[in-house]
């Protein structure tokens, strides 16, 4: 029973980041913009809260600090998708490349350096039932903010005239500029909200789930992230399910490693489900058949 809750435990950590990551992904893309600079904005934000929480020694600060980095960084590549109107797919590539780069020069005097980590927060009561209690009630902060913001950002998205808005952009910016929604304000707004969200999962990667930074710390996640984002159909509710479903299976890798299953073989994923997506945005019939956003990828111009 010990080992099978300890796995248990490790799953919801494993996810924890996957899902607000892929949160933040549904909003990028549902507002029309592709989110290619995932990985990118989820080191920088891994590196960034990690600094600040070894300097302050206050991991609270450095989860606000990566997600206020990684708004900035998102709102910059706006300016050169949404205002710009450049080539998205080129451009979240650089962004990515850009992150990692700026990650390493960032990271490279605090390898090995231990860091505050978030602590667990048992709710009262609830986090003493057996088993149970142990397996859901008894995590870190930022575990149950996940799970909270699931529930919230679908009821946004799919109750609210906010979400109404976002979901007009990302399918048929002209029709929603004509009826007075802000088009290049609301898709600044859903980049800034992603990237803060992108940038938080960096942070509980360095801050709970691999207290530490090591260059490459996030591994592949921000890809997996952009395949989740489409393996969720763009729905939040979906998206937890998928970010469990490969929480669960990052875990068992090493549990199944004496079975003689390469760890190799899921390291590949990241990138094959990358190559994946790129064949399905790319194809248009295949974009309509999953619901993808209509006007994913596509710069809007305003017509005078």
């Amino acid at each position: 029973m010990e080992l099978w809750l300890a796995v248990g435990r490790s799953v919801i950590k494993a996810s924890t980041p996957l899902l607000l990551g892929t949160l933040g992904g549904i909003y990028i893309e549902r507002s029309g913009v592709l989110n290619l600079g995932a990985e990118g904005l989820m080191i920088v934000g891994a590196v960034t809260g990690f600094v600040v929480a070894v300097n302050t020694g206050n991991p609270a600060l450095g989860v606000l600090a990566a997600a206020l980095a990684s708004m900035m960084l998102a709102l910059v590549y706006g300016v050169f998708v949404v205002t710009l109107r450049a080539n998205q797919v080129v451009s979240g590539l650089a962004l990515t490349m850009f992150g990692l780069g700026i990650s390493s020069l960032m990271g490279k005097e605090y390898v090995g350096i231990p860091a505050p980590h978030l602590p667990p927060v048992p709710i009262p009561i609830l986090s003493r039932a057996p088993i149970v209690g142990r397996l859901l009630f008894s995590h870190d902060p930022l575990v149950y903010t996940s799970l909270i913001l699931t529930i919230l950002l679908w009821f946004i998205l799919y109750k609210t005239r906010v979400g109404m808005a976002v979901r007009a952009v990302g399918e048929a910016p002209a029709a929603a500029d004509a009826m007075g929604v802000n088009v290049y304000r609301v898709r600044y707004a859903c980049l800034a909200l992603g990237g803060a969200l992108i940038g938080v999962a960096g942070a509980y990667l360095s801050l709970s789930y691999i207290p530490a930074w090591t260059e490459g710390l996030t591994a592949g996640r921000g890809w997996v992230v952009v395949a989740l984002t489409v393996f969720s159909m763009w729905d939040p509710l979906r998206a937890l399910l998928g970010a469990y479903l490969y929480g669960g299976v990052e875990v068992l890798q090493y549990h199944l490693q004496p079975y003689g299953v390469p760890p190799a073989l899921l390291s590949t994923l990241p990138y094959l489900a990358t190559i994946a997506v790129l064949c399905v945005i790319s194809r248009e019939a295949v974009r309509k058949r999953i619901g993808a956003p209509a006007a994913l990828g596509k710069p809007y111009t305003r017509e005078v």
